[in-house]
């Protein structure tokens, strides 16, 4: 499934691969939990193979954390009131099968996107990355918050399907086949191999 509209043609070190919130506590909502991880690890097999940056986001929550969400906040003050999502927990932590490793970038966030609670802007503005390829749980959470603000910072976008997943079935199908790709490219991981055939080296983009 490719839902396509722009050039497909990337630069490996300008791109950053971000998988999001793929914890044991939220996988374990997941019903087909085991062919999303099979994606995901295709996904960071291809990542790893070709220098495109690695993020991993992670929603968890400090105690000044839960003093910073409002009584009022419809999605976040149960997590407020019952204390829930708390960081150390070990199974808000990356999922162990993802294999962190040094060099990757780990951020921990307090709302649905990736980016309005970390510094992933001025972390990407760093290493001058304008290319995310993303993958998440939820389709209707994280990625649909994320996509649009990305989409909304002008970064290029494409979203994998089948490295995404969320709760509902149906949901994720609407935002896949409908909503998503007003701003991005929906692909799944196995259109990364066309990506990856139309990588430019370092010195292509050094010598124009």
């Amino acid at each position: 499934m490719t839902t396509s509209t722009s050039d497909q043609t990337i630069v490996s070190r300008q791109t950053a691969l971000m998988l999001m919130d793929f914890q044991p506590a939220i996988l374990s909502r997941i019903p087909h939990r085991d062919a999303l991880m099979e994606s995901v690890r295709v996904a960071l097999g291809w990542a790893r193979e070709h220098g495109v940056k690695v993020v991993f986001v992670r929603v968890a929550f400090a105690p000044e954390d839960y003093d910073a969400i409002p009584h009022h906040h419809k999605a976040f003050g149960p997590a407020k009131q019952g204390r829930l999502f708390a960081d150390g927990d070990p199974a808000l932590e990356v999922d162990p099968a993802l294999a962190v490793r040094d060099g990757d970038i780990v951020v921990r966030k307090t709302r649905y996107g990736a980016f309005s609670t970390t510094d992933l802007h001025a972390l990407f503005g760093d290493e001058s990355i304008d290319t995310l390829v993303v993958g998440g749980i939820s389709t209707a959470g994280v990625v649909l918050s994320t996509v649009r603000e990305a989409s909304d910072q002008d970064y290029r976008i494409f979203v994998l399907a089948d490295a995404t997943d969320d709760p509902d079935p149906e949901v994720h199908r609407v935002l896949i086949a409908k909503v998503l790709p007003r701003q991005a490219d929906v692909i799944t991981t196995a259109d990364l191999n066309a990506l990856v055939r139309n990588v430019r080296p370092a010195s292509a983009v050094v010598d124009g």
